[in-house]
């Protein structure tokens, strides 16, 4: 396919990483021109000077034969403005990054407005994000798949975890039977596992569950949602004004510090019912006298991920039961994760992943067989959502027979039978209809159902 990518920020960059072993014909537009040489230097990419929303520039691009151009500066009027010329230009799809909540808010009327086919609003997605993992300790994630049918749960394997020194087959025996690990990473390295897999302490686990058991299957991992009652928030931009809106609701003890003395009375109009503090100074002194020590929940959404580290740490060292931060910067994400200390919720991680969502939709031509796919395991593996049609070569044979063969490092992870999703065993059949989530790594290379094969 024909992408183009303007703007080359963090998640430009990390789209294109993302893109970039796909055999995909990528160009990319910056303003920065030493930004432009560094990434082409880098990449089999092609790279122009200029505006997005710059006919020019987007003729000098090869926009009228691009099948999917993709609008990620930082401005949103900017964005809406690249798409509709890109459209205007002959472009296929379009797809805008929407920041502020007036435009985010209004989607539909602004995707008919600018004829934008797919818009990623990073900062109320992650704010729902956020909302879904409070209370739980930092060694695990939850994420919705595919409607929330299906729950994904990332989680660390700690010492006294009822999981380590088992094998899976054990594990869906005398543990779960409703659970199935897709993927373990251990030393960097990813896995996906049979039923002998023994797992152990320090594996990295991605584990399929059904919905709507969640709360049952935490606790038989010894997990139980702390209380957050009281929730300290540190800067309260887009992301914070979202959380604080759910939080007055639900009758929360919220205190907010900001930096901003303007901000910080905007705020004390608003939520009137909030503690909202103004945090000049040493912010770990203002979060002793602010009261950390009786916070359930901390939540750090200042725009330094720097800052939000520090916050982090210092929370975790006073035992915070819950801490949760604002991450933008992908080897940030990735240090938090190796540390384990809280949770992190990264707008820039969450975007590419709906980028990519919509854009292997787009491309996938696998008689429309194919409905999404999710990018797990710090995205070395992938999560697919296949509707099995007619033509599926092993409809209605049970997965344990010697026919029904797949390939290495492909697992069927769930199927979804009339809204229910079931964890398949050897017993299990796949029957036209059903939606079948397949875990595979990420460079199999699956695009049809008949691909596992």
């Amino acid at each position: 396919m024909k992408i183009i990518i303007v703007g080359l920020g963090e998640t430009g960059t990390t789209l294109l990483r993302a893109l970039s072993g796909d055999n995909h014909d990528i160009t990319v537009i910056d303003k920065d021109k030493s930004l432009i040489n560094r990434i082409t230097d880098k990449y089999s990419v092609s790279g122009v000077v200029g505006s997005g929303a710059s006919k020019e520039t987007l003729t000098k691009a090869g926009v009228n034969g691009a099948d999917i151009f993709v609008a990620l500066t930082h401005i949103d009027e900017i964005n809406l403005l690249c798409c509709m010329q890109a459209k205007k230009c002959g472009a296929g799809k379009t797809v805008a990054r929407l920041q502020l909540p007036d435009l985010a808010n209004d989607m539909e009327s602004v995707r008919k407005e600018y004829d934008i086919d797919y818009i990623v609003r990073p900062r109320v997605e992650i704010a729902d994000e956020i909302h879904r993992n409070m209370g739980l300790p930092g060694f695990i994630k939850l994420e919705g798949l595919f409607g929330d049918e299906v729950m994904i749960i990332d989680m660390s394997v700690m010492r006294d975890s009822p999981l380590a020194g088992r094998t899976l087959m054990d594990i869906r025996k005398n543990v779960r039977s409703d659970i199935l690990v897709g993927t373990v990473i251990r030393n960097d390295k990813l896995y996906i596992p049979d039923g002998s897999f023994t797992i152990e302490e320090g594996d990295s686990l991605t584990i399929s569950v059904p919905g709507g058991n969640l709360n049952e299957i935490l606790e038989t991992f010894g997990i139980r949602r702390k209380s957050s009652d009281n929730v300290m928030m540190v800067g309260c931009g887009i992301i914070g004004d979202y959380l604080c809106g759910k939080f007055i609701k639900e009758g929360r003890k919220l205190t907010i510090l900001e930096n901003d003395i303007d901000r910080c009375r905007s705020l004390m109009e608003k939520y009137p019912t909030a503690n909202v503090a103004y945090s000049e100074g040493e912010i770990t002194e203002v979060l002793e006298e602010e009261g950390i020590n009786k916070t359930g929940t901390l939540i750090s959404l200042t725009s330094s991920d720097e800052t939000n580290l520090v916050i982090a740490m210092f929370a975790w060292s006073r035992k915070v039961p819950s801490v949760i931060t604002r991450v933008d910067k992908q080897s940030h994400v990735r240090l938090l994760h190796k540390v384990n200390i809280d949770i992190t919720a990264s707008p820039t991680e969450l975007s590419v992943h709906r980028i990519l969502h919509f854009i292997r939709n787009s491309e996938n031509r696998a008689g429309g067989s194919y409905r999404g796919f999710y990018s797990v395991a710090e995205g070395k593996a992938e999560v697919i959502e296949f509707t099995a049609d007619k033509n599926f070569k092993l409809l209605n044979m049970p997965i344990k027979s010697k026919e029904f063969k797949i390939k290495k490092n492909v697992l069927i992870s769930g199927i979804i039978k009339n809204n229910n999703m079931i964890i398949p065993s050897g017993d299990s059949v796949i029957e036209e209809g059903d939606r079948v989530i397949i875990t595979t790594g990420a460079d199999r290379r699956i695009r049809s159902l008949d691909d596992i094969l």
